[in-house]
């Protein structure tokens, strides 16, 4: 995995640049999937071996997580941040104020899965690309 893409690639979420080309970016530098954990905020980006890389999320203001997990608020800001009416730091804030402690990001399996610190969650399918 390029390393430097990985670290372009976190600074591109947080300019609000869109899933689609971060994660086209970051399946061109070899990762197959990511888990970001929003306890530490960190992200650990996988490829298909056993390589990983670490790496810091900068979030300022970061909310402490909510204790009950709420999987119709975190379908709305998934929906929210599709629609492009929040940016990527926002999106992080309004999951952790839904009990979100982590997500994971599956690029083979076309889903990501935003789960609760008591193992609730939620899976949203990659967006249908339009022809």
């Amino acid at each position: 995995m390029n390393t430097q893409t990985l670290e372009a690639c976190i600074a591109a979420s947080f300019a609000d640049t869109s899933f689609p080309v971060v994660v086209g970016r970051l399946a061109a530098a070899g990762v197959t999937s990511y888990t970001a954990d929003l306890v530490t905020l960190r992200k650990t980006y996988y490829n298909a071996g056993r390589q990983s890389h670490d790496e810091a999320m900068p979030l300022t203001d970061a909310p402490d997580i909510a204790p009950a997990f709420d999987g119709d608020r975190v379908a709305a800001t998934v929906k929210a941040i599709q629609r492009q009416e929040i940016g990527y730091a926002e999106f992080l804030r309004r999951i952790m104020g839904a009990g979100c402690s982590h997500y994971e990001v599956f690029f083979e399996g076309r889903k990501a899965m935003y789960f609760g610190r008591d193992g609730e969650f939620y899976t949203e399918p990659f967006p249908t690309q339009a022809s």
